[in-house]
């Protein structure tokens, strides 16, 4: 698409926008219901396709088709990311009512973070075409350590804090307790940090490694900046609320990582594809509406399979602690009927 600044000013004025009323309607501690979550979920949801229609309209088909597939996957992506938010938001004891705030600065940092990978990754790809190589078996190594990962069930891991943040920790010092959404107190004539600054460092820092395979994924989808900002600053957008509308069916999302292993496998080949057809070399090129095809596919199938094999585990555990008591209370009844010596 040929953007021109003005057209860039004004997405990132509506975007800055979106995020003021979101913070204004989020900026009072409570505890989010899932009612107001589905409700601010599908907000935003609405306000994606909505984008994607008008690219629609003024652009055409294929980078409507690049932002939907981008949006998708980034989406992904961040649900997978959510795993990790849970693990910090329990290490650092964050109170429920704080959590939402923890999440609204969190997403923003990772705007700003996004927004200067982005642009990095252009300034890379226009001067240097053998990037893509590069990118390409970037998400392949990713997609192998994913499905590693999941074998091991590092999810289900403590939360370790990064040697930066634990830097930051030493040099300033950290309250021993929350103190309301404050980031800065005094403690003993020394301004220190409180766990709600921290933890909120936590998330702005992890994301930076998550970036690092969903910028080359959506570069392997889409060349063009504006949609490659777009389709993250809208997937990231409804990360706060999605945390509270799924956070109780993340355990049962299984075989998550195994569904975005094949989604960054693929693109990661697409990437190499795309290098080979740039170097010369003839090679048959994966079309958008075949990427989004594939990717929404592997989504939903991954989604039904998890959900499918959580019921079953489920049912075996259920089976398993009825046959317990089960046992249990035909023990208790031999030991009862046993006559006692006197």
């Amino acid at each position: 698409m040929n953007v021109s600044l003005t057209t860039w000013l004004l997405t990132v004025v509506a975007l800055c926008v979106l995020v003021a009323v979101d913070f204004f309607i989020g900026r009072k501690p409570h505890d989010v219901s899932i009612k107001e979550a589905g409700i601010w979920s599908a907000v935003w949801i609405a306000l994606a396709v909505a984008f994607g229609l008008g690219v629609l309209a003024v652009g055409g088909g294929k980078p409507a088709g690049e932002f939907f597939a981008g949006f998708i996957t980034e989406k992904s992506l961040s649900v997978d990311n959510l795993f990790v938010f849970v693990l910090i938001m329990a290490k650092f004891a964050v109170p429920s009512q704080y959590q939402q705030r923890v999440l609204m600065v969190g997403v923003l940092m990772a705007l700003v973070l996004r927004a200067i990978f982005i642009a990095a990754g252009a300034a890379i790809i226009s001067s240097f075409s053998w990037v893509f190589y590069i990118f390409g078996a970037f998400l392949i190594y990713t997609a192998w350590k994913l499905v590693e990962d999941a074998r091991k069930g590092s999810h289900e891991e403590e939360y370790e804090e990064n040697k930066l943040l634990k830097a930051v920790e030493k040099r300033f010092g950290v309250a021993d307790r929350y103190h309301g959404t404050k980031l800065w107190i005094e403690e003993n004539g020394k301004r220190v940090m409180t766990p709600m600054l921290v933890v909120m460092l936590a998330i702005g820092s992890t994301d930076v490694l998550f970036a690092l395979d969903s910028i080359p994924a959506i570069y392997g989808l889409t060349q063009d900046p504006y949609i490659v900002f777009t389709a993250n600053a809208f997937a990231l957008m409804g990360l706060r609320q999605l945390y509270f509308l799924i956070g109780g069916l993340l355990k049962k999302l299984v075989h998550l990582s195994y569904g975005l292993s094949i989604i960054l496998g693929f693109i990661g080949v697409k990437l190499v594809l795309h290098a080979l057809h740039e170097s010369g070399v003839h090679v048959p090129e994966i079309s958008i509406p075949f990427s989004l095809g594939f990717i929404v596919l592997v989504l939903a199938v991954t989604t039904v399979t998890s959900l499918w094999a959580s019921k079953r585990q489920q049912e075996a555990e259920a089976a398993a602690t009825s046959e317990t008591e089960t046992a249990h209370g035909e023990s208790t009844g031999d030991d009862e009927s046993t006559p006692q010596r006197v």
